[in-house]
């Protein structure tokens, strides 16, 4: 980011973003809202070990603008926003949260907050207790936010295969899921049910172990997971695995999972088009829980997972098809197209103001 900083900002048509230091709880965080013309901005908050802060501030603006681009191609009247908080030895977690509920609450509903990594169920109460700007854990929430995501995932998976093939047929697909979390495991449940062939790793042996257990999976060791062949790679951990020496280890026909960022720069997506792998754009598949948590907030209502699957399923499947037809990779198109939906937003609030 060096010297930069506010070029950046103008650039990626941020709208504000803000440093947040709290003394008494040792708090160190960064809120970055990149747009609010349609509606109010959403995005959760991520604590994670940063090497330091310009690696937090890098990835609260490309998370930040990554969950406008959802919002646009969802058609949900909202933007993207994002929250990361360093991870700090000797910091009070209870008031460092219920810190960030008071600046939630002082943005007014301009900004909602929910669930990421690092923060879950206890730390969203802490939260709860100083706005009402965030999705509460209980039953007073929207719910069932990971499975929301898996559903999206796993209806995502069968519009790729429909892109390729013409038919979805999961008695014949291998699939394998990396990363057995929240998302991960509900995926794989659904494919087993679906009947396909599944394998699955994940970094956490007992996790892996009891999961495998649970519903019978063949387990790869994480380390060869990028070379198993398969004819699904499901990305449900962590962001930024596909780069110049993963990509070329694949061997599967189609990218999908529930990960955010999973290409570590947008050319990635270049290489695997080049390479015959069709990537389902992490910002349009894993979308679930924003459209859940978007249609609770902002209507007061709870869409069923079905419904947001099937949702998913045909934004994608429209997207594949003119990526096709404009013979560009789908990241690089779904890119473009969200920004152009985003401009002509912003241009309607323009002119409406």
């Amino acid at each position: 980011m060096d010297t930069h900083v506010l070029d950046a900002l103008a650039s990626g048509g941020f709208e504000e973003v803000v440093a947040l230091h709290d003394a008494r709880s040792g708090l160190r965080a960064f809120l970055a809202v990149h747009d609010t013309s349609a509606g109010p901005a959403l995005g959760g908050i991520r604590r994670w070990s940063y090497r330091d802060e310009e690696e937090a501030l890098r990835d609260v603006l490309r998370l930040a603008r990554a969950m406008t681009h959802k919002c646009v191609l969802a058609g949900l009247p909202a933007g993207g926003a994002k929250l990361v908080v360093l991870e700090r030895t000797e910091v009070d977690w209870a008031a460092a949260y219920r810190h960030v509920g008071r600046v939630v609450a002082r943005m007014g509903g301009r900004f909602y907050t929910g669930p990421d990594v690092g923060t879950g169920a206890r730390e969203l109460g802490w939260v709860a207790e100083r706005t009402e700007y965030v999705t509460r854990p209980d039953e007073s929430g929207p719910g069932e936010l990971p499975e929301s995501t898996a559903a999206g995932v796993f209806h995502g998976m069968a519009a790729a295969l429909e892109h390729l093939d013409g038919e979805v047929d999961w008695a014949r697909r291998r699939v394998v899921v990396q990363g057995l979390g929240a998302v991960g495991s509900r995926l794989a449940r659904s494919l087993v049910e679906a009947g396909a062939t599944v394998l699955a790793s994940d970094v956490n042996a007992a996790t892996a172990q009891r999961v495998a257990g649970e519903l019978e999976l063949e387990l790869v060791d994480p380390s060869r997971e990028l070379d198993v062949e398969c004819d699904v790679f499901a990305p449900c951990a962590l962001g930024g695995i596909l780069h110049s020496i993963s990509v070329p280890r694949l061997r599967c026909r189609v990218v999908a999972g529930g990960a955010n960022n999973v290409l570590a720069r947008e050319a990635h997506g270049d290489d695997l088009h080049r390479r015959g792998v069709l990537y389902a754009p992490d910002f349009v598949i894993n979308s679930g829980a924003l459209i859940r948590g978007a249609h609770f907030h902002l209507e007061g209502r709870r869409l069923s997972v079905d419904e947001i699957g099937a949702r998913i399923r045909g934004v994608l499947s429209e997207l594949l098809e003119a990526a096709a037809a404009a013979g560009r990779p789908p990241a690089r198109f779904a890119f473009v197209e969200a920004e152009r939906r985003l401009e002509a937003r912003r241009a309607a609030a323009r002119d409406d103001a």
